[in-house]
């Protein structure tokens, strides 16, 4: 005689009670809290911008048309600024000089930064440091940079002469001297901006994939060969808009030319800027420092605008 096995009870499977949704009135509420928050936040950064940004310039554009004096009620001139300004002897040479600078700023200042970014990717020890090094100039103030090197530059007791009477180096005029003012000015901002655009690029050299490189390796590419067909094709986007922004930086220098050498010798380091502030705070002529500021604003609009358009139709951006 068979037994029929018993059947064991199934084992009681435990429910844990599911939430109740909340409320759609409270989850709206919530939502509608977070967006007048981020609002909130957001109209304070636009009332920020509105006052110092948004309505100086304005106020920049209307002066330019008036004959404007503080302490006395602003006269409606039309172009006259502009007509006195573009007469000015000083007008032709502070845009010949701010040009000058530009270039002398993109030969020497736009390729050591990048040579230096490819050297510091490279390290393999105390990468940290030298990263630490290279962007102390940034930290310092501009003007207190700017008075290094005035003292650096000094004919005298400066340490520039200094080094090179104890190489028994002909000394320099530096800073004081018509032919090598510019370029010493363009050294120093060279020296003073250099650290920001090191760091971007080392940002922009650790995006790149390394298989990249290896397999350029493979292919028997030297170093100069690698950074040609892969590191700059790689980082391209990059450097043409740290081009543009630098056009724009070095078109609107200003302290190294007021504190180190105050436009001189000769005018030879009058910039658009410095003239600017000749015409407001020394000429007291805020008509026609607007006017300048004006020119200044549509010409950097209008090179800002096509070098756009150019490196977007080349399919750069």
């Amino acid at each position: 005689m068979t037994k029929t096995a018993a059947r064991r009870p199934a084992p009681a499977i435990a429910v844990r009670p599911v939430p109740a949704p909340p409320p759609v009135g409270g989850r709206g509420r919530r939502r509608l809290r977070d967006q007048l928050q981020a609002y909130g936040f957001l109209i304070g950064g636009l009332v920020c911008f509105a006052l110092f940004s948004w309505y100086p310039a304005i106020r920049a554009v209307v002066i330019a048309f008036q004959k404007y004096t503080p302490g006395s009620p602003p006269e409606w001139v039309g172009t006259a600024n502009f007509t006195r300004v573009l007469h000015d002897p000083e007008f032709a040479a502070a845009w010949r000089n701010t040009l000058t600078f530009t270039l002398l700023a993109l030969l020497i200042g736009f390729a050591i930064p990048f040579v230096l970014a490819l050297v510091l990717n490279e390290l393999r020890h105390a990468r940290a440091f030298f990263r630490v090094v290279v962007y102390l100039p940034v930290m310092i103030p501009p003007v207190v940079s700017a008075l290094l090197w005035k003292w650096f530059y000094d004919p005298g007791a400066g340490l520039a002469n200094e080094a090179l009477r104890s190489l028994h180096l002909p000394t320099s005029d530096w800073s004081n001297g018509a032919d090598t003012a510019l370029v010493s000015l363009v050294i120093v901002a060279t020296w003073a901006n250099l650290g920001g655009t090191v760091l971007i690029y080392l940002a922009a050299l650790q995006s790149i994939p390394g298989e990249l490189y290896e397999a350029a390796e493979l292919d028997g590419a030297n170093l100069l060969q690698r950074v040609r067909h892969v590191t700059i094709p790689q980082t391209r986007f990059v450097i043409l808009m740290l081009m543009l922004l630098q056009i724009i930086a070095t078109m609107q220098v200003f302290t190294e030319p007021f504190v180190i050498t105050g436009g001189g010798p000769e005018n030879t380091t009058v910039t658009v800027l410095y003239l600017i502030y000749k015409y407001a705070f020394l000429y007291n002529d805020f008509g026609g420092a607007c006017a300048l500021s004006v020119l200044l604003l549509v010409l950097l609009g209008a090179f800002s605008a096509g070098y756009l358009r150019l490196t977007r139709s080349e399919g750069d951006i």
